[in-house]
């Protein structure tokens, strides 16, 4: 297939193209002529305005969409919000906590109202791998550093994504459409997911108890997803174990 990328130069971006090209389709530079047009660009890690985030977030997606036969948009979960009690699913109430969550989700709602394009939206939770940026990249770095964290008391289940595997699901999914959360499976606690970067750095995390109620809500809330929907149809080609070892070695080449 023809694939128009945008934010191809972005992290997810970097990984995707060169997995497109290894699996036989042709990424070109100009949405002209694409097949699928695979949409990654927008604002997520800075701050911008209202009309900023309706700009780039909102109308441009909506602006490609009616040029390409079909259209896959990255999502995000926070559009169901930032916590879970129970893990969720494609049909959970949406409840955006802030500006981006709810960007995503007018943007979602304006691409289904576009009559004729064939569809996918992907709502992935935390996508890590070499070149995150973000908190992701802040804890791995404390990790690394042999800083002592204050996490050992969360109890909590958080759902994460490989880059590696979101951009699989994304060149397996090319011609499906529909809403689907994904994920690489089974969720996990932030103490352990310290102790697996850990694990992975060759060094030990030094978590220390601290009272829950005095941390942050979004560090201790859980954030679980059910994705047995599109898992019945894929199956993430990487553990956690695997995508997080080649995270810190990523880690350990850009710092040395």
């Amino acid at each position: 297939m023809r694939v128009h990328v945008t934010g191809a130069g972005g992290f997810i971006g970097r990984h995707l193209v060169p997995a497109l090209e290894r699996a036989g389709h042709q990424v070109q530079p100009a949405i002209s002529g694409a097949d699928v047009v695979v949409h990654l660009a927008g604002i997520a890690h800075r701050k911008a305005s209202i009309e900023e985030l309706q700009e780039v977030n909102v109308r441009l997606p909506e602006r490609l969409a009616r040029q390409a036969p079909r259209f896959v948009f990255i999502s995000s979960v926070k559009v169901h919000g930032e916590q879970s009690s129970q893990p969720l699913t494609e049909a959970s109430p949406l409840a955006p906590g802030d500006a981006y969550a709810e960007s995503k989700a007018r943007a979602e709602d304006a691409l289904r109202a576009i009559a004729g394009v064939k569809l996918l939206v992907l709502r992935p939770p935390l996508v890590y791998g070499p070149g995150v940026k973000a908190n992701f990249l802040s804890l791995i770095r404390a990790i690394a550093r042999g800083w002592p964290l204050p996490l050992a008391s969360i109890d909590n289940r958080r759902s994460l994504i490989y880059v590696g595997n979101l951009v699989d699901a994304i060149v397996r999914a090319l011609e499906a459409e529909g809403t689907y959360l994904v994920s690489d499976g089974e969720a996990i606690s932030t103490p352990r997911l310290c102790r697996e970067i850990a694990e992975a750095l060759e060094t030990r995390a030094r978590l220390v108890p601290f009272p829950r109620g005095l941390l942050p809500a979004k560090l201790v809330a859980s954030l679980e997803v059910d994705d047995a929907a599109f898992h019945r149809g894929w199956r993430p080609p990487f553990t956690r174990q695997q995508g997080l070892r080649v995270t810190a070695d990523w880690l350990k080449a850009a710092e040395r």
